[in-house]
């Protein structure tokens, strides 16, 4: 119940972004610069500004990389196992396939800053900026028929992956953001998680019918927010994981699929509608989930 309150603010501010779309009729114009805004610049500021000043324990972070690894590997096979068990089309599993494994970063920060503050955010955001190169390799070699994409050009110009690398560069160099730098990114830092929750809210839809049917459907979010975080629960006392990065672990497990596996399927002539579909459906079950799995894992 206390982890339930804990995260609520947050999954009342998806729910008004959500609202806001509908209410203020601002259109896809005005939440697709949102979104850009949010990705492109407040999102790695968060990360850097994180990563830079963070007292990050290597020891244990090898053991929660190959925690999340693990994880996102679990997520790829079962998601594989719906081209067998239901009759989808091969452009319709393989847009849908990512949502099995592919995960929102702006609630894992989210929740990870909610529960540990400053080591909680340099955790998730250590943990998710690793884990974005496979996720897309895994996304886009299984698209890689249905439409052209250069997958390194891709990564060389992920913000997430830069703010990431960045981050941990600083860090290892042992300098000292000077203070005007240190606020600057910290006034954007502190916008990066509100938006992004807006902006998420705002991308729910839930029009049409999945392809492969509900049945599909039903198993890529069961695969993510159920099968995940409970193969997390066990690899993470599997490697040792304690404290913060025992609950980052599982609340990178437990996380919904975030809108750019749309973005990629559509860009990729993939199913979009279908890939919109689960992203929605599987952020509105993620708000019930995602604290359970983290009161469970306590």
């Amino acid at each position: 119940m206390a982890t339930t309150l804990a995260l609520l603010p947050d999954f009342l501010l998806i729910l008004l972004g959500h609202a806001l779309r509908r209410w203020l009729h601002l259109g896809d114009h005005f939440w697709g610069g949102l979104e850009k805004l949010v990705y492109f610049i407040f999102f790695p500021a968060l990360l850097f500004n994180a990563l830079a000043r963070a007292n990050l324990d290597w020891a244990t972070a090898a053991p929660l990389l190959a925690t999340g690894l693990l994880i996102m590997c679990t997520g790829m096979a079962l998601g594989a196992v719906a081209r067998w068990l239901f009759a989808m089309s091969p452009v319709s599993f393989a847009s849908q396939f990512q949502c099995a494994f592919r995960f929102n970063t702006y609630i894992g920060l989210a929740v990870a800053a909610k529960l540990h503050g400053a080591p909680g955010l340099a955790a998730m955001g250590l943990l998710t900026g690793a884990m974005v190169p496979p996720a897309n390799i895994a996304a886009v070699g299984m698209l890689a028929r249905h439409g052209g994409a250069n997958l390194w050009s891709e990564l060389a110009k992920n913000p997430l992956v830069i703010g990431t690398l960045a981050g941990l560069l600083w860090n290892v160099s042992g300098l000292v953001l000077p203070a005007p730098a240190a606020q600057f990114l910290g006034r954007l830092a502190d916008a990066a998680i509100t938006l992004g929750l807006l902006a998420v809210g705002a991308a729910l839809k839930l029009d049409g019918r999945p392809g492969g049917g509900y049945a599909a459907a039903s198993w890529f979010l069961a695969v993510k927010l159920l099968a995940l975080p409970a193969a997390a629960l066990w690899l993470a006392r599997l490697f040792g994981l304690t404290g913060v990065y025992f609950d980052v672990a599982l609340a990178f497990a437990a996380l919904p699929t975030a809108s750019s596996a749309y973005i990629l399927a559509q860009r990729m002539g993939g199913d979009g509608r279908s890939v919109a579909w689960l992203i929605s459906a599987g952020t509105l079950a993620a708000m019930l989930t995602l604290p359970l799995w983290l009161a469970f894992g306590r």
